[in-house]
């Protein structure tokens, strides 16, 4: 069994003009052909909360996170998902390392009894997932004995006003630490990749020092 830390594998912008693609429908909206730059109008747009312009852009991410946190994302209705199967993958091939990966948890410190207690559950459904599929049980069904916590990988894509309805969500300190983690940091990504669809949440829920990062 191997435990590693979540993570954004990768982050892709679209189309390959976001700004224009979301202010050129605005303009058609309004037939307007002001002197504020594209970027300077978006940002009124939003601050007004006439997101659906910004629709016409989003973002594709590749993340390697736990199961429980992506059962919480997919909750989001507006937007795609391709995520590892359980059903397929058999964690006892050789390509998985012989054994499940988990995900360490967020908010336990490595070396404390209840850090010890999760490891042990973990290997205890590791040893079980392994013992089912070597009784010819297919990994669909021995899938049940795996723990919330296993790795998993999964590429969502959603427009740019979603992205914003997510991380509204997720980056506020109700959610869960874990998921308030990855968005946070994803939300930085966004922000710095795309200041004007994201300047008013990266104020809201990062920090200086994130936001230097």
């Amino acid at each position: 069994m191997k435990v590693v830390d979540q993570e954004i594998v990768s982050v892709t912008f679209w189309p390959e003009d976001p700004v224009a693609a979301c202010a050129g429908a605005a303009r058609t909206c309004y037939q307007s052909h002001c002197q504020q730059s594209e970027e300077a109008f978006l940002r009124r747009l939003i601050k007004q909360g006439h997101e659906s312009v910004i629709e016409h852009a989003g973002m594709t991410v590749r993340l390697i996170t736990d199961r429980g946190i992506t059962h919480e994302l997919v909750r989001h209705r507006l937007a795609s998902y391709s995520q590892e199967s359980t059903r397929y993958c058999n964690y006892t091939a050789s390509r998985f390392g012989d054994g499940i990966t988990v995900i360490r948890p967020t908010g336990i410190a490595p070396d404390s009894e209840a850090a010890a207690v999760i490891r042990a559950a973990c290997e205890a459904a590791d040893t079980a997932y392994a013992k089912l599929i070597d009784m010819g049980v297919s990994p669909q069904i021995a899938r049940a004995v795996l723990p919330t916590c296993l790795k998993t990988e999964i590429v969502v894509t959603a427009n740019l006003r979603e992205w914003r309805h997510v991380f509204s969500l997720r980056c506020d300190k109700a959610a869960h630490p874990q998921m308030c983690a990855l968005m946070r940091e994803l939300l930085r990504r966004a922000w710095e990749h795309l200041p004007w669809a994201f300047f008013d949440l990266a104020a809201t829920y990062l920090t200086e020092d994130e936001c230097d990062a």
